[in-house]
């Protein structure tokens, strides 16, 4: 069974990936570079700040922060346990593979960091600033969705990772959602 889901995991890949085309590179290239999330985070920031005020805030940037370095270390030791390949040193998909940025990264694939990231902070925020901003969490949603993906379209990670990462990211914001609560109730700010 479990290779028959690999399998098809490398199928949809294929699939996915092929769906590109040169003139929508220069957007997945932008969604998928830390750099381009720098506007989401600023409009975090300052409606956090007008939500919560400032040491609240200061305690959810702490929080963020933490949650940031969990997943990205939680990914780096399951790529290094799982040592799954990414899709361009896959040698049955080496040659398959549209590779739009000009490396591929780290041999290993599982799971996306990046996908893992952009959830945790999409639906931490989400939790934290709803109802007030009710829109926030469809933005938020949407903008991780299309991290996620960017993954899959310039040619670095199979489906199943990238769905990995957004579960962990999802679980991590729960997670940190509870303990900067948790904080708020056992602090005096």
């Amino acid at each position: 069974m479990w290779e028959a889901l690999i399998q098809y995991d490398k199928e949809l890949f294929l699939f996915l990936n092929k769906l590109g085309n040169p003139s929508w590179d220069g957007f997945w290239m932008f969604m998928t570079h830390k750099l381009s999330a720098i506007p989401v985070y600023v409009v975090l920031l300052l409606l956090s700040y007008r939500q919560l005020g400032l040491k609240k805030t200061l305690l959810m940037l702490v929080a963020v922060a933490i949650m940031i370095l969990a997943t990205d270390q939680l990914s780096n030791f399951f790529k290094y346990g799982v040592k799954r390949l990414r899709p361009c040193y896959d040698p049955e998909l080496a040659e398959l593979v549209r590779l739009v940025k000009n490396s591929c990264g780290g041999r290993f694939g599982y799971f996306s960091a990046h996908a893992a990231n952009s959830f945790a902070i999409a639906f931490f925020f989400t939790f934290l600033l709803s109802p007030k901003y009710r829109y926030i969490g469809i933005f938020l949603t949407v903008w991780a969705i299309l991290v996620a993906y960017s993954r899959i379209y310039i040619g670095v990670h199979f489906p199943m990772d990238v769905l990995s990462g957004a579960l962990v990211g999802l679980i991590f914001s729960w997670l940190f959602v509870k303990l900067y609560i948790f904080a708020l109730e056992n602090t005096t700010l």
